[in-house]
């Protein structure tokens, strides 16, 4: 419990003290200051603050979902801006996300699933889908498991390579860096290697089908169906597993009907839904190699635990 609420993001608040109004209002307990007005904000009551230096922090993109036009098929195609990768690229860092109004929500429930060291800047309209979403990660209880990885990515610290590992997250194709080829993974890739040229890296979509293509979807340790926009990962231990669920589109538009499947028999599940009440897993079937459910819905972060 304890190592899951250090996990939490926190809210970055560069206003003056007399602003605690607004934040008790939305319900923010937890702060992070310049340095500059810490003093003043320790004699605030019921706000507890700390110093935080944002220039010391990485960068992250606002957690969003693009619609692009697909030429070819006249229909608008969805480009996910996730950091995941930045994330795993860096599991020690520290991150800062500027984000405004329900972004602030996803940001959050990002950072939590990535167990990412992360601080939210937000306007005033984030401040109450940020407390509303960090009261609903404190609920979330259970010891992190480690991540599930089919994959062993060996990372030469470029921008294309990065560019891959952003397209391996958002097709859900679940891997971890590694320094050379492990033997225990199902698939090893290296850019310049036979099967993944480095002129092909100079399209990254090219390398992430070929990767996929080479793991083959029978093998994947978790699949989803039903949404281009949904993003998840998987952690698990020998007798459970914890799937994270994240909408990139929740902060305009909830989805519908997500067929999840992961290998491995879990007779038992537990749902926590942020957003939702009265929301049960439908459908929910263990097969001899698999266990496979459908969440009704999803608005923008959903957390399921399975075990033996």
């Amino acid at each position: 419990m304890l190592l899951l609420l250090a996990a939490l993001p926190a809210l970055f608040w560069d206003g003056a003290a007399d602003t605690a109004p607004a934040l008790r209002d939305a319900g923010i307990k937890q702060i992070l200051v310049p340095a500059a007005r810490l003093a003043s904000w320790k004699s605030v009551g019921g706000i507890a603050a700390e110093a935080a230096d944002p220039q010391s922090a990485v960068k992250v993109l606002p957690p969003t979902v693009n619609y692009r036009m697909n030429v070819a098929a006249a229909t608008s195609s969805p480009w996910i801006v996730a950091n995941g990768w930045r994330f795993i690229r860096r599991p020690v860092g520290r991150f800062y996300y500027d984000v405004t109004g329900k972004q602030a929500a996803l940001a959050a429930a990002e950072a939590f699933c990535y167990g990412a060291n992360a601080m939210i800047r937000t306007d005033a309209a984030g401040l109450k889908p940020l407390a509303e979403m960090l009261d609903f990660l404190r609920t979330i209880t259970g010891e992190p498991l480690p991540p599930v990885a089919d994959i062993g990515y060996i990372d030469d610290g470029s921008p294309a390579s990065g560019e891959v590992m952003n397209l391996l997250v958002r097709d859900n194709l679940l891997f971890q860096l590694v320094a050379s080829p492990d033997r225990r993974l199902k698939v090893n890739v290296k850019l310049g290697a036979k099967e993944y040229p480095l002129e092909d890296a100079k399209n990254p979509g090219t390398v992430a089908h070929a990767v996929r293509f080479n793991l083959t979807d029978e093998k994947r340790s978790m699949r989803i169906y039903g949404s281009q926009v949904v993003v998840a990962r998987l952690t698990a231990s020998p007798s459970r597993a914890r799937i994270h669920l994240l909408n990139y589109a929740g902060a305009s538009r909830k989805v519908d009907g997500i067929r999840v499947r992961v290998l491995g028999q879990y007779p038992k599940h537990q749902l926590w839904l942020a957003e939702g009440t009265g929301v049960e897993l439908l459908d929910y079937t263990v097969e001899p190699d698999a266990t496979e459910f459908t969440l009704p819905e999803l608005k923008t972060y959903a957390v399921v635990d399975l075990s033996r």
